[in-house]
């Protein structure tokens, strides 16, 4: 194997296999990255034996071959050469390859090609193409309420199906929805349906699949092919193909969790609402983070206590015009919500005191959220 390439574009292929390649493993091929020269370029593989990645990249190749190489060492070592130089790699005697670019020359131990494991990627049921738009707003509003409680290990992940939405005209209509919950609040977003979705299954992608994704989908541009069996998923970035195993579980009926009946609606601005739950959560410590909010005549009362630190209050307006009601929160959970809620306004419902409370956007209809209350 020997081919030469841009610095810039192998620094940027390296970060992104590094991030599925665990820097700690007893299994020590699972360290490397897998390199492939050929007509087509220098092509790379990286798994943990949950994800794997590869990428292609365009390269002069003078003779073809295969090997793997420590991916984090790699990465580290292209890095740190100029921007903008070439470099040559070339596999050498005893198991050895040659980094040469400029005056700076490495030789870098390797592992044979034929102990590195593939993810055997099998028959995908389903495929279809998702607007990198629509992926991306997905995890923005739906990520952060995945539960990293690993007991629950279904709940590690974004629930991916396709459902039934039912519009203002009473009509149904089907979507593509992701869904997440930590037992203590549930993030929900509804994308349009693509053609190929209707019929696949619901799926749990794994939470570090779902984070590689964010990433790549910072990249790029033009729609991401969806590929997904009830076991596996693959999605096509450009030149990037990410494979994933699915969490092997039952993701709860969240439907159940969801209120119909919460029949006080509370009108806030959703960033001045914000604001003031931070300033009276300042007297708050780890062990006591839960904010009372006392609604009643257009007003809502914030509150928070503590022994050791003390007491805050502060009111703000609001539109409410339901019976007096107090409810409490975790004041994290809380304005995390309000963080991903769209447009000025906030639309909150409510029942009790004791009852799980829905929050949506005054702008659009494709997210809701669900926060369960506290007792403070």
């Amino acid at each position: 194997m020997k081919l030469t390439l841009d610095r810039d574009a192998l620094a940027k292929a390296l970060t992104r296999m590094s991030r599925v390649v665990e820097r700690r493993t007893t299994i020590p091929i699972l360290a490397h990255v897998a390199l492939f020269a050929d007509e087509n370029g220098l092509r790379f593989k990286a798994t943990d034996l949950d994800i794997e990645a590869t990428d292609t990249l365009p390269a002069d190749v003078e003779q073809h071959g295969s090997t793997t190489v420590l991916a984090h060492l790699f990465s580290d070592i292209v890095k740190k050469l100029p921007a903008g130089s070439r470099i040559t790699l070339a596999l050498a005697d005893e198991g050895r390859m040659m980094l040469q670019s400029g005056r700076s020359r490495f030789t870098l131990q390797t592992l044979p090609i034929d102990e590195f494991s593939d993810l055997a990627a099998g028959d995908f049921s389903h495929s279809f193409d998702v607007p990198r738009a629509h992926l991306k707003r997905m995890l923005d509003k739906v990520e952060f309420a995945i539960s990293t409680e690993e007991t629950r290990y279904y709940l590690n992940g974004i629930y991916l199906h396709a459902a039934t939405v039912t519009r203002e005209n009473g009509n149904g209509a089907f979507c593509l929805r992701g869904v997440a919950t930590d037992g203590h609040r549930l993030a929900q977003f509804d994308a349009p349906l693509p053609e190929g979705a209707k019929d696949m299954p619901g799926v749990i992608i794994p939470r570090k699949t779902v984070a590689e994704i964010g990433k790549l989908l910072d990249d790029g541009e033009g729609d991401i092919h969806v590929e997904l069996s009830s076991q596996k998923i693959r999605l096509t970035f450009d030149t990037v193909v990410l494979t994933s195993k699915m969490i092997d579980g039952t993701f709860p009926d969240y439907q159940r969790v969801i209120p119909l009946h919460n029949d006080k609606l509370l009108t806030v601005d959703r960033e001045s609402f914000a604001a003031a739950i931070e300033r009276v959560a300042t007297v708050g410590v780890e062990r006591s983070r839960g904010v009372k909010v006392a609604l009643a005549d257009g007003l809502a009362t914030l509150s928070m206590s503590h022994p050791d630190t003390g007491y805050a209050t502060e009111e703000t307006e609001v539109e409410f015009d339901a019976d007096r009601i107090e409810i409490g929160f975790n004041n994290n959970y809380l304005t995390g919500i309000l963080g991903k809620i769209d447009g000025e306004k906030a639309l909150i419902d409510l029942a009790d005191s004791g009852s799980p409370t829905i929050f949506r956007s005054s702008g659009g209809a494709d997210t809701l959220f669900v926060l369960m209350p506290m007792r403070v």
